[in-house]
């Protein structure tokens, strides 16, 4: 185990097994979108490739999230994985990161109906479990004349069918993946995107077999880790699941039950993790924050593999969760981005760079990989 500069942040320096990864840590770098991808092709340049090294001393690294196909593109210059482009492009990352010492799943993404019709083929309707409006405003950049966001338009209700293909493109894009050198994938079942919108109430209104009870709105979910498990083995696939928040609006009328169900039902199937992000005050503006937390809990004991949790964690809460096992390993994005060495500057107790907000999404190298590491005297001070 590594030695700190604070005993009491230990523990997240105990190694891990996920499935067939062995993390160094249990720090993870969270899925973070950044928008930096190419516009016409979606593909990674050689600046993805030092950002996500830069990162490399993470247990794992979640990429930012990619779109499994056109369809599942929501907002403006995010990666793909479904093009030969792409692959070859993600390829240079993976390398950057194995030679860096460092470990990286690919985050598969459909963000259903919180996207827009410049990103869909022939500028068609986004898809959703059922015919929704979401709330708020797509990001489409430069892509059009009122942009950089403009109002969600009305997604229409995916048919059986459809799902069918959906799931087609899960199996296409991990295998993508696989082919682009990713040690693994995190389904994204979360934040309110696709799968998401079949579990939450205020979405799904079908009356079919994907619809009505609970056992019926995880169907999606548990079809959509089996179609990666025709692709993958199980100790290469994770699975990311929210109970409240994300873009839109959406919510579940029950989310401790519905989320539960949904831990439950991925678990024996021997998966490399179960990554939950925690209600928070930057993905949540729920009143009733303990009782919302409390279902994290429930969904822990319902899986039956490694926990990741997720959530504006401090290094000192974070040590703490994971000393309590109340997880056993957790996720940091916002520090991330600030804090290319972030395992080795918890190690050492800081100090830690502030985010620059401003930079977060689109651009170039500012606010991207120009974030300091520490040095001798950073240690020293």
């Amino acid at each position: 185990m590594t030695q700190t500069g604070n005993p009491a942040n230990a523990p997240l320096f105990a190694p891990l097994e996920m499935g067939a990864t062995t993390a160094s840590n249990r720090i993870v770098m969270a899925p973070l979108t950044r928008s930096r991808s190419t516009a016409q092709e979606n593909t990674q340049t050689a600046m993805h490739a030092e950002y996500y090294a830069q990162r490399a001393g993470a247990g794992l690294i979640v990429s930012e999230a990619t779109q499994i196909s056109q369809e599942g593109q929501g907002y403006a210059w995010t990666p793909g994985i479904f093009t030969d482009a792409q692959v070859e492009s993600w390829k240079n990352v993976t390398d950057a990161v194995h030679a860096a010492g460092g470990r990286i799943f690919c985050q598969l993404w459909h963000v259903g109906a919180i996207s827009h019709g410049v990103f869909q083929p022939d500028n068609a309707a986004p898809v959703s479990a059922s015919e929704w409006t979401p709330e708020g405003e797509a990001f489409v950049g430069d892509l059009h004349p009122d942009g950089p966001t403009v109002p969600h338009p009305t997604a229409r209700a995916l048919s059986v069918e459809e799902i069918a293909r959906v799931l087609d493109d899960y199996r296409h894009a991990a295998a993508c993946a696989e082919r682009a050198g990713f040690d693994g994938v995190e389904l994204h079942a979360a934040n309110g995107y696709l799968i998401d919108q079949f579990l939450r109430s205020s979405v799904n209104a079908r009356d079919d077999e994907y619809g009505g009870a609970v056992e019926n709105r995880v169907r999606f979910l548990t079809e959509a880790v089996d179609a990666l498990l025709d692709v993958l083995p199980a100790g290469r696939i994770g699975v990311r699941l929210s109970p409240v928040g994300g873009p839109g609006k959406s919510s579940d009328d029950d989310p401790a039950t519905t989320y539960a169900a949904a831990a439950k039902a991925i678990a024996g199937r021997g998966l490399a993790y179960l990554h939950v992000v925690r209600p928070n005050d930057h993905t949540s503006a729920e009143a009733d924050m303990d009782s919302n937390v409390r279902i994290v809990a429930t969904m822990r004991e319902a899986f039956d593999g490694p926990f990741i949790a997720n959530g504006n964690f401090s290094p000192a809460e974070a040590a703490e969760w994971v000393e309590s096992g109340r997880a056993d390993a957790v996720a940091f994005g916002r520090m991330f981005i600030a804090n290319p060495d972030l395992p080795a500057r918890i190690a050492s107790d800081g100090p830690y760079n502030d985010a620059d907000q401003a930079t977060f999404y689109g651009g170039g190298a500012e606010g991207y990989t120009d974030y300091p590491a520490l040095d001798e005297s950073d240690v020293a001070a």
